[in-house]
């Protein structure tokens, strides 16, 4: 076993998170408060993702829903009263310790997600999907709690920072860059994705740079990050913590379904593809049943019940893509294989087996 140093704890505002170790935050229903609560217990921080909470328990905290269990309107997707239980929830599993959130910038009703997520307890809101400008007018009135957005160039921060500095005068509590690699939906158009210089390596030093330059900014990269090996690695380019997503699909408290999880486990290196998503973004997962059926014009109808995300104009680009992003994902997290979307990021055949949020954390810190 190699002689590592130790891995240093990772300040992000006000919060102190014992390890550098972000998970990411992972929807619909990956990542609530089985997962997110554990992580933070383990001393990294776990990250709630904000999507689709109106599916939560069965859709018990969604006020109306129709057509086979669909949440209505962005106000039941997002659903408020459920956010609050799973942070509630998640609170019971590591008390005090930092705990996140993540809220798509894409989504309708953001700023109102914000400040549920706010309210709710959030010490840090993770934001990605675009290119955040409103961020702080959204978590207004909440100075304690972290900002964290997610880019993918240097010029996205300058242009973030400067807009931040002069509009609200604040800037990020720290920074994601996130490398094409990663699951769910990318920050670059899809030829884009396999070029040399967008890739992580590439991209991180420049962004470390340009964080230098508006003070002490952390900068945490992700996308494609598996394990010890890959975290001293993104340390020695400049990187004061990493966010990892797919390595925490193949946990015991992972809130994905059983079937979500054998999907994954299941995937083969050549199962794992890019396509198009309503979101505007390409977006990784495994080429299942589903993208078979968008093929052959077999896919479930396109309704746009949820409203879920604006770049999506009311169901125009589901349409055209040929599937719903709520409605898949959603049927993911509901375990059904044949009409479910399943992310996950480039490394997800490696997924060999399923072990508690512990055991991974000890592998991760020790590099066993």
């Amino acid at each position: 076993m190699k002689t590592r140093a130790p891995l240093k704890p990772l300040t992000i505002g006000k919060h102190t998170i014992r390890y550098p170790i972000i998970q990411g935050g992972m929807g619909v229903g990956i990542s609530w408060d089985r997962l997110a609560g554990t992580v933070s217990r383990e001393g990294g921080l776990g990250v709630i993702s904000a999507v689709g909470t109106g599916i939560y328990e069965n859709r018990a905290y969604a006020e109306r829903i129709i057509a086979d269990g669909r949440p209505y309107e962005a106000e039941n997707f997002y659903s408020r009263a459920a956010l609050f239980k799973i942070f509630e929830r998640a609170r019971e599993r590591c008390g005090d310790a930092p705990l996140g959130v993540n809220v798509l910038y894409a989504i309708n009703d953001y700023d109102r997600v914000v400040r549920d997520a706010c309210e709710a307890g959030a010490d840090i809101v993770i934001t990605g999907a675009g290119l955040p400008l409103t961020m702080p007018e959204a978590a207004r009135g909440f100075p304690d709690v972290a900002l964290v957005p997610i880019v993918s160039t240097a010029k996205a921060l300058r242009i973030l920072c400067r807009r931040w500095e002069k509009a609200h005068k604040r800037l990020p509590d720290a920074v994601i860059v996130e490398g094409p690699l990663s699951g769910g939906h990318q920050g670059f158009k899809y030829e884009d994705c396999f070029k040399p210089e967008n890739q992580l390596e590439a991209i991180l030093p420049p962004v470390v740079e340009e964080a230098k330059k508006w003070g002490e900014i952390p900068v945490i990269a992700a996308g494609g990050i598996w394990d010890r090996d890959d975290i001293d690695r993104m340390i020695a380019l400049g990187a004061d913590g990493v966010q990892m997503g797919t390595r925490f699909i193949g946990t015991v408290e992972c809130d994905a379904s059983d079937a979500f999880k054998e999907t994954i486990l299941n995937a083969t290196e050549e199962d794992i593809k890019l396509f198009k998503s309503p979101v505007g973004y390409p977006a990784r997962g495994v080429k299942t049943e589903l993208h078979r059926r968008i093929e052959e014009g077999t896919a479930p109808k396109v309704a746009c019940i949820s409203n879920c995300v604006a770049p999506c104009h009311r169901g125009e680009e589901a349409k055209a893509v040929g599937y719903c992003i709520a409605d898949r994902l959603s049927d993911a997290f509901d375990g059904k294989t044949e009409t479910g979307l399943f992310f996950t990021g480039s490394n997800g055949y490696r997924l060999q087996e399923i072990i508690t949020v512990k055991e991974l954390m000890e592998k991760l810190i020790h590099g066993e």
